[in-house]
């Protein structure tokens, strides 16, 4: 199969400022900016239907894109992307050029292979991810969609860090930019899951409590009542 290709369409945007970003969102376009190689940074404004349909490929966020901005097509990778706290609304989406000769820093997803299969599954153990995604750098031709993350073999307990990820060639790991010790983090484990009772003879205390009180104050009422007769 085929990898799928993106390219979206957009336009320059000459009126700047909060009131014209205001105003196109209003007419279903987005405000972006498209900025590097060596080129100054250029506002555009892109349809929002396209823009949403495409980032619901998980693929859009690590792929090399194709960006048409007035029928001149460049290579561009999505940077930023902010959206709407409480609606279905993109507000703003930033891009990076794409040079051959420069590296890229992207976050890549990681892609959890076997999991429906690890022997530790027969003894009641449950995968636990602590990263679903990784920070690279790499050469635009390197960069991978996904890295594979192979669980199939995983025993009751076992645990897998960030060195023990197989890269693909070319493929380095920014957070071992200064060094691995310090930061080989945590990537997933298959464990029994921790069960916590709940403090039952702290909810007898506290029921006993109660009973107590409201004995209490049936004494006080009848006391009471006794005075008035």
């Amino acid at each position: 199969m085929s990898a799928v290709t993106f390219e979206v369409s957009a336009e320059v945007r000459q009126d700047l400022g909060k009131g014209a970003s205001r105003r196109l969102r209003h007419s279903n376009k987005v405000p972006a900016v498209v900025y590097g190689g060596g080129e100054p940074a250029v506002s555009l404004t892109l349809d929002h239907n396209q823009l949403f349909h495409a980032l619901s490929h998980e693929a859009f966020y690590s792929r090399i894109l194709t960006l048409t901005v007035s029928g001149k097509a460049e290579k561009v990778v999505l940077k930023a992307l902010q959206r709407h706290p409480a609606k279905p609304r993109l507000c703003h989406a930033d891009f990076q050029r794409v040079r051959a000769d420069q590296k890229l820093h992207m976050h890549v997803p990681l892609h959890f292979l076997g999991q429906d299969v690890a022997p530790g599954l027969a003894e009641e153990g449950v995968f636990s991810h602590t990263i679903s995604d990784v920070e690279v750098v790499c050469l635009p031709a390197d960069l991978p969609e996904f890295i594979a993350v192979d669980v199939s073999h995983f025993v009751l307990d076992q645990v897998l860090h960030l060195s023990e990820l197989v890269l693909p060639k070319g493929v380095e790991l920014v957070a071992f930019a200064h060094g691995v010790e310090g930061h080989d983090l945590l990537v997933v484990s298959l464990h029994v899951p921790h069960i916590v009772e709940e403090p039952v003879e702290e909810v007898v205390a506290a029921e006993g409590e109660e009973v107590a009180a409201a004995e209490g104050e049936e004494s006080a009422d009848t006391a009471s009542d006794a005075k008035k007769e």
